[in-house]
Order: structure tokens, then C-alpha cells, then sequence
């Protein structure tokens, strides 16, 4: 049953490809060379690199959908790859490249749990971010590959909305903080029947995707289980997108506003290989 909801999942974002490719302005941000995303990303990682750079740093980005993230690290310097599920999404992310100019990132297509056989090798940094855990059943086989794609002293990087953050009731007509969605994993996985893609209002034919909520306990024991050690961890008061109807523009993404109790929106997981 498991492969069935991956399966629809897939159908669903080899459909958004080609309409996120224009919700991002990927090509302007291919053709422009100074573009950079992933910022918050960086700045997490970079103290934990050689001199604070990522110069010659070899990487993989997992779960990078169409890569504009990846293009981003290379065009700081790293070798790096990107992985991704969807065929659409590295079709597109490996024309994206190119049209970048970006020769230090290439893109293949597997599942995270068969990267280490299918890339062959370990690296200096592992990193996933945004909205990523959610479409992954067991975070079990997640952690080991991740451990397994890092060299002896790698560094991994998650940047993730916080479980609290997913367990807030989102269709309100009021600014209150209201808990409406299980917080602690259950194994089974929420269905969801959008009909639109997050990022326009364009109608998906593949509409029904699957999504499994993970409590903070359960990304962190995963990871500790995996054998990696974690080296930092981080709660952030600011998100990348406005994933609560009540969240307002910051200084770095959106916030709840001033007076509002506050609750973490993301969190930050800094873990090595031993």
C-alpha cells in the first residue's frame, strides 16, 4: 500500500514540474548569475565548513525537486548533486543547470534510501530542507542513507517547518493559534485532495497526494539511531512561506505578529558522521 501512495505522490509533482518552473521564475533565475537561494540554508551550514566556505565542499542535496537550491550551492562553490523522485524534476533542474552554466552540479534521479548505491560515493555535506519529511513514511531508512552518503566527519543539514507549526488548524477566519492536526506520528499517512499546487492556483488533474506527519522526537531519534551525532540544534520564530493564515511579513520570511503567542515555525538540525 505504501508504494501506492508514493506512486500517486509522484503523479502529483511530475504534474506541478512545468508550473513551478514559471511560480519560481527559474529561467530569470538561471540567466541571472549573481541569484542565489537557500540563504537561510547556507548560513546554518557554513560555519560547520572548511574557512566558513563551500568552495571545492562535495555535497548532495536531497529531495531537490527542480534545483534551484542546488544550482544555488554551486554557484557558492561546492560540487554537488541533487536527488530527487520525480523524473519531471530532475528533467527540469538538469536543463535549469545548464542553462546556469552551473558544470559543479549535475542531477540524478532515485529515492533517498537508494542514493548511496546509486551515487557510489560519500561526501563532505548532506543537506535536505523545506517541506521535505512530510512525503517520507519511514524516516528510519531516510537517517541511514543520509549517514551513509557522508564521509567520516561529513556534515548533515536539516532545515524543516516545525512539527508544532503542522499541528495548527490553517483554515480560520480568526488570528488564533488553535492545535487541529496530531502532532505525534501515527504511520499512516493524511490524504489531501488540493486540486492546486502550493505555489499558483493552477487545477491538477493528479490532484490526491499522501503526507505523513513526524513529531520532533522521531526526527531526531532517527537521526541519532542512524549513527550520526547531532552538533546543533535550532527553533526559529520565522518561515519561508505563509503557512498559517495569521503569519506577517518579517525581516526573514513570515512571523507571527507582535503581541501573538509564539510558537516555533522551523526548526534546524545540524548532525555529523562520528
Amino acid at each position: 500500500m505504501a508504494s501506492d501512495f508514493v506512486a500517486a505522490n509522484m503523479r502529483n509533482w511530475d504534474e506541478r514540474v512545468a508550473d513551478h518552473v514559471v511560480a519560481y521564475g527559474a529561467e530569470a533565475f538561471a540567466d541571472d548569475p549573481t541569484a542565489i537561494w537557500a540563504g537561510t540554508e547556507a548560513d546554518l551550514l557554513a560555519p560547520f565548513m572548511p574557512n566558513g566556505s563551500f568552495e571545492g565542499v562535495e555535497m548532495v542535496h536531497l529531495q531537490c525537486h527542480i534545483g534551484l537550491d542546488t544550482i544555488s550551492f554551486a554557484r557558492r562553490g561546492a560540487a554537488i548533486v541533487g536527488t530527487d523522485l520525480s523524473s519531471a524534476a530532475i528533467a527540469a533542474a538538469t536543463a535549469l543547470s545548464e542553462r546556469a552554466g552551473t558544470a559543479n552540479a549535475s542531477f540524478v534521479r532515485c529515492a533517498n534510501e537508494d542514493a548511496p548505491e546509486v551515487l557510489s560515493r560519500q561526501f563532505d555535506a548532506v543537506f535536505t530542507s523545506v517541506g521535505v519529511l512530510t512525503w517520507l513514511e519511514d524516516l528510519d531508512a531516510w537517517a541511514r542513507a543520509v549517514c551513509r552518503l557522508l564521509r567520516p566527519g561529513g556534515v548533515f543539514l536539516l532545515y524543516e517547518g516545525h512539527p508544532m507549526m503542522s499541528a495548527m488548524e490553517y483554515e480560520r477566519d480568526d488570528d488564533l493559534l488553535v492545535v487541529g492536526e496530531p502532532y505525534f506520528a501515527s504511520g499512516s499517512p493524511k490524504r489531501f485532495d488540493d486540486g492546486v499546487t502550493y505555489a499558483s492556483s493552477t487545477v491538477m488533474s493528479n490532484n490526491v497526494t499522501y503526507q505523513w506527519p513526524h513529531d520532533l522526537a522521531e526526527i531526531l531519534t532517527a537521526l541519532l539511531n542512524a549513527g550520526l551525532r547531532i552538533d546543533a540544534f535550532a527553533e526559529h520564530e520565522s518561515i519561508p512561506w505563509k503557512a498559517l493564515p495569521s503569519l506577517v511579513p518579517g525581516d526573514h520570511g513570515w512571523v507571527l505578529p507582535d503581541g501573538s503567542p509564539k510558537i516555533p515555525l522551523m526548526f534546524s538540525v545540524i548532525a555529523r558522521r562520528a
